[in-house]
């Protein structure tokens, strides 16, 4: 909904004046030809809001640094982006002054137009796994509504509280609460959450690619109950460790398990167990919403199952990584490549609900969205060679009062793409006839980029199996 309602805004907003974004050149020319400089005063605006610690927790400067002249104007440069990945702000300026003209002493002054950070939403979803599997049903009954409330930065101090309750089709109610600084250096973060969600529709099994539901009227056939805690550590800018712990208690009913009698760890309709997982990132992009230039990495180890509940025999190791680089190749055009793998070591044991191939997620080759390929490993690799037709322009919608939704920025990409996938399957082979074969997927598309992270891509793919359609997606498709 809340994408729904940037995308409408933006439409109209079309009709009014835009420029392109500018920030001031670094360094001034006035201090281009010393050797150094010193930073005399950082000075800060339009944060109504945020602290100013979680500002200058993502500066690369300070107060009194001396720097050489030719880093000057990278410093800067990145010090801007990585206030903007911290989505809490639409725009972000930056400014350098020298003093009195000085060619050695500079005065630093940031603006900042912040985002709105309540949103007391509601819901109206697909119940299935994406927008392009809703439209081939088109099935009104499979609809999701209610009422989520984010409130990011709270207490102005990048603090994250939600609250999720969801009807309809699939009902789940969530709390959540993340503080991602609690030590005085900013380097330690704490999250806790719990959470109920039941289905009166569940995936039970896949065949032929497709997944298999069951459905039951009057009874929930899956019900799940959660809680966890977690914790952080970014010592730095770019780096980040991500450790959490887990609860979850599983039911689903007899029927379940008569149609699919390895949809869990048999022979029970209940699975309670504890998980342990841990990610380490690596993100150097220069705009994590939509990025062109740098690279991101991560490596993460899912472990559920950890021996503490009598009687249960749940016991799945999951190793996966992803690595994403992104490159200028001169003037407009740009190129990037992801690449995805995913290793069970003891996955020929993983029953259905807790094993996940390609078609889940972002983690798909384009062209074959409608179909889920379930596996114990895959590898997924994604391309995409990019022309910006619009470079990214700021505009003011002067009919909208707040600055929150009155100062925006857009872009529009050009893009053909090629996407490989593979899945190694050792249990369902003969229904899942895409596994343990290569799939390739390639197309076209346009890519729409605006604040508030919002992202639509438009795309006509083509698969290996003589298929084609258009698709629709809300996320950076690597």
């Amino acid at each position: 909904m809340r994408q729904l309602l940037i995308f409408f805004l933006l439409i109209f907003g079309f009709t009014v004046h835009s420029n392109t974004s500018k920030n001031s050149s670094f360094p001034p020319d006035s201090v281009a030809s010393s050797a150094y400089v010193i930073i005399r005063n950082i000075e800060l605006s339009g944060n109504k809001i945020t602290k100013e610690r979680i500002i200058r927790r993502e500066l690369l400067f300070k107060e009194n640094d001396t720097i050489p002249v030719n880093e000057i104007s990278s410093i800067l440069t990145q010090s801007r982006q990585n206030l903007v990945n911290t989505s809490l702000f639409n725009i972000v300026h930056i400014d350098s002054i020298p003093v009195n003209n000085s060619p050695i002493l500079l005065d630093v002054k940031l603006s900042f137009t912040e985002r709105w950070y309540v949103w007391p939403v509601p819901i109206l979803e697909f119940a299935d796994r994406n927008i392009n599997e809703w439209l081939k049903k088109k099935d009104w009954n499979r609809i999701n509504y209610g009422m989520f409330l984010t409130w990011n930065n709270f207490r102005g101090r990048r603090e994250k509280l939600i609250l999720f309750t969801r009807f309809g089709f699939d009902q789940k109610f969530e709390l959540s609460y993340q503080i991602p600084y609690i030590n005085k250096k900013q380097t330690w973060g704490v999250g806790a959450a719990g959470g109920f969600a039941q289905n009166h529709e569940i995936a039970y099994n896949s065949i032929d690619n497709r997944e298999v539901f069951y459905r039951d009227e009057n009874i929930s056939p899956k019900q799940e109950t959660f809680a966890y805690t977690e914790a952080y550590h970014r010592k730095g800018i770019h780096n980040m460790h991500w450790f959490k712990l887990k609860y979850t208690d599983l039911d689903v009913t007899d029927s379940v398990i008569i149609f699919n009698p390895d949809y869990s760890f048999s022979p029970y309709t209940n699975n309670k167990f504890f998980s342990l997982f841990y990610q380490y990132r690596s993100d150097y992009r220069d705009f994590k919403q939509y990025p062109l230039t740098g690279h991101y990495f991560d490596a993460m180890i899912d472990k559920k199952g950890l021996g503490f509940m009598e009687g249960q025999d749940v016991n799945t190791l999951d190793i996966k990584a992803n690595y994403r680089q992104y490159n200028n190749l001169g003037g407009r055009f740009y190129w990037a490549s992801g690449l995805t793998g995913k290793v069970s070591p003891i996955g020929n044991s993983q029953p259905y609900y807790y094993q996940k191939g390609l078609g889940y997620g972002r983690d798909f080759v384009r062209g074959y969205e409608f179909y889920v390929i379930d596996g114990q490993h895959y590898a997924l690799l994604k391309n995409n060679l990019k022309f910006e037709l619009v470079s990214m322009r700021e505009f003011s919608l002067d009919f909208i009062p707040s600055d929150k939704f009155s100062k925006l920025y857009y872009a529009f990409y050009l893009n053909v793409f090629a996407d490989f996938g593979y899945v190694v399957d050792h249990r369902n082979i003969s229904t899942n006839p895409l596994a343990n074969d290569i799939l390739a997927g390639y197309g076209i598309g346009l890519d729409f980029a605006t604040y508030y992270d919002f992202v639509v891509r438009f795309e006509y793919s083509f698969n290996k199996l003589g298929e084609s359609g258009f698709f629709i997606s809300f996320m950076p498709s690597i």
